[in-house]
């Protein structure tokens, strides 16, 4: 995983929390009665599959 600053985590698990809530399918075991959205996409960033990219200037 590349490191990313607490600015750019918090846009990432954001952004794919949003994805997550209008059906984007997870790309990590989801248990569906504890997890929302947002620990979804914090599992995502962990495990390194997030589909986001961040581009830096």
């Amino acid at each position: 995983m590349e490191e990313y600053n607490k600015f750019e985590k918090a846009r990432l698990i954001g952004a794919r929390a949003l994805q997550l809530a209008l059906g984007a399918p997870a790309l990590v075991k989801v248990n569906k009665k504890e997890d929302r959205y947002i620990d979804i996409a914090k599992k995502e960033l962990e495990k390194g599959v997030l589909p986001i990219t961040v581009k830096r200037n």
